[in-house]
This record gives C-alpha cells, sequence and structure tokens, in this order.
C-alpha cells in the first residue's frame, strides 16, 4: 500500500488539511480584525483541502475494491 502512488498523495493531502488546521487555530488566538480575517480564511481553505482529501481517500478505496494495485 505504501508503493501506490494514490495512496501517498491521499496522505499527503491529509497532512496538508492538518497543518492548514494548526495554522487556522494559531491565528484565533490572537486579537485584531485582520486576524479574524486571516483565521476564517484558513478555515475556508481546510474546508477545501479537506473536501479534496476525502475525495481522493475514496478514489483510492473504489480502486482498492476494483482490484486494482
Amino acid at each position: 500500500m505504501l508503493n501506490d502512488p494514490l495512496f501517498i498523495v491521499a496522505a499527503l493531502a491529509c497532512g496538508v488539511v492538518a497543518v492548514i488546521l494548526i495554522m487556522g487555530i494559531s491565528t484565533f488566538g490572537k486579537e485584531g480584525l485582520d486576524n479574524a480575517k486571516r483565521a476564517n480564511k484558513f478555515m475556508r481553505w481546510r474546508i477545501i483541502a479537506q473536501f479534496i482529501a476525502v475525495v481522493l481517500i475514496l478514489l483510492f478505496v473504489y480502486i482498492r475494491r476494483q482490484g486494482g494495485q
């Protein structure tokens, strides 16, 4: 499974989601209107990245169940 390029891409996408989440949460604790806007932007990016990660995971599972290697 670790040799499958789609698995590696899906795992990297999950890592990107985690990094964006951490960056977004770190800006929530700071005061100021700019930080609030930045935190909301990070959370929007997280939702998009999370959607992509879920699609890649579902694609990986679908291909593996169809007998793909």
